[in-house]
């Protein structure tokens, strides 16, 4: 169940109360009267099954209160009600496969900010990744995997191209290039450092590496691969109760392909630097195609969805 807490201007309280106690999915409605102060008016709080939350939200909308009150959604942990487990029932659809879209689009806004632990967490990745290229070893590959925190900025392109929000995927591209960029350059100072120092041996990335030579050898598996960890990542953002670790895990070779970069070209292994790039350049585009394929077949499921839930529909 999703909790919901709106304040709404006064007048509109009425038609907003119908437009709840209407829909199939809301249960648990409580009115304070003139309890908001800023904005000021009414605070309707309520119950909504979340496979019904986003019809609910854009209702809500549609009334108003985005521009002049307020609305705010909580996930319910734990509810002891059989009026709550006859709206979940009532409600078209699953709560698994159920899709908030205006709480997906602020989590993909919030993943494309510029910031220092942005940076930090894939500069750590990427020096992981180059010291898994030094050392052949595919664990430290899993482990930078796990620390790239691209995957956010990539699945907020998809959602711009798919509804041409061009601003943010201008925003999104900046924090992937600029983060690239800079986890490149601190891993190839890094191993230059180390190689001056005699750290590093140049000997110690040999031209085959059996374990972990897919990062910069791209083959027509890797688009595959890209795809499918595409569809997995955004599915990971989208539904309810799928595992966190699905979401940290779809860097595929991005991450990886980014470390071997920044080795090889301090190493001067100029083969493995073409290679790399373009296993870098493959697996966001097909991450950012998988990524617009699932969220069009996930906006259609929701819309048939909502044309199946109609205000006024108690029936179960």
């Amino acid at each position: 169940m999703i909790h919901l807490r709106s304040i709404v201007p006064d007048g509109r309280t009425e038609e907003v109360l119908a437009g709840l106690t209407g829909h199939p999915g809301v249960t648990n409605v409580i009115v304070l009267p003139g309890a908001a102060r800023d904005p000021a008016g009414d605070v309707v709080l309520c119950d909504v099954a979340r496979e019904a939350a986003d019809g609910v939200i854009e209702d809500l909308k549609r009334f108003g209160l985005a521009a002049h009150g307020s609305i705010t959604m909580d996930q319910v942990e734990l509810t002891i009600s059989e009026a709550a487990e006859e709206a979940e029932r009532r409600a078209p659809g699953h709560g698994d496969d159920a899709v908030i879209w205006d709480h997906l689009r602020r989590e993909l806004l919030e993943s494309t900010r510029l910031t220092w632990t942005f940076l930090a967490f894939l500069t750590l990745a990427t020096m992981l990744a180059g010291i898994a290229a030094l050392l052949d070893s595919p664990i430290l590959i899993v482990g930078a995997m796990v620390l790239g925190p691209e995957f956010g900025p990539i699945a907020t392109i998809s959602y711009g191209l798919l509804f041409r929000r061009w601003h943010e995927i201008g925003r999104a591209a900046g924090t992937l290039v600029v983060g690239f960029a800079l986890a490149v350059a601190v891993t190839f100072v890094c191993t230059w450092a180390g190689e001056l120092l005699g750290i590093v041996d140049v000997a110690r990335l040999p031209e085959e590496r059996p374990l972990t030579g897919f990062v910069y050898t791209p083959d027509r598996w890797s688009f595959i691969v890209a795809v499918l960890a595409g569809a997995a990542g955004v599915l990971s953002l989208t539904s309810d109760k799928s595992s966190t670790l699905v979401g940290v895990f779809i860097s595929v070779t991005t991450v990886p392909a980014a470390g071997n970069l920044a080795v090889a070209l301090a190493l001067g292994h100029l083969s493995e630097v073409r290679g790399s790039i373009l296993q870098l350049l493959i697996n966001v585009l097909g991450m950012v195609v998988a990524g617009v394929v699932t969220l069009l077949v996930q906006w259609c499921g929701t819309r048939l969805i909502l044309k199946r839930t109609a205000p006024g529909s108690r029936g179960g």
